[in-house]
């Protein structure tokens, strides 16, 4: 199963984007500002608990997190970051650089109420594929 997840630009220090899974949208994305420098090491521009992840292909699975509970929608390995999920919030405050997952966004923030719908459908989605063996991946872009 492939995640693509397509970025805007960032905006009020949040980053919206739009996921889908196997070319189909399935809901909106948050995550903190871009800074990604293009062939630059990551500890040259992240700044700790506000920055994206770089785009990239990785992989995800379920995991168990303290945070987030068990079969927790996890990315990694991420160069430079530790502890990515793909969870429930609504604003940039609510991150350290995981993508959050909701069915209605704004130009900065996802819509009250709809984060935990969007978590417990790709959560769904990536749970079926595993048990039948599929490798699932997410392919983040950033804006052209």
């Amino acid at each position: 199963m492939k995640l693509t997840l397509n970025r805007r630009p960032s905006v009020a220090g949040a980053t919206i984007g739009k996921l889908y899974i196997d070319d189909v949208f399935v809901c909106y994305t948050l995550e903190d500002q871009i800074r990604e420098v293009p062939g630059q090491p990551v500890s040259t521009w992240k700044v700790h608990g506000q920055t994206a992840i770089p785009s990239g292909t990785y992989p995800v699975t379920l995991e168990l997190s303290n945070r987030f509970g068990p079969d927790t929608l996890t990315i990694k390995p991420v160069e430079g970051f530790t502890g990515i999920r793909m969870h429930a919030g609504n604003t940039a405050a609510n991150t350290e650089g995981c993508p959050l997952l909701g069915m209605q966004a704004t130009d900065h923030t996802l819509i009250a109420g709809t984060s935990k719908p969007a978590v417990a459908l790709v959560k769904g989605e990536v749970s079926r594929a595993l048990a039948r063996g599929e490798l699932v991946l997410i392919e983040i872009n950033n804006p052209v």
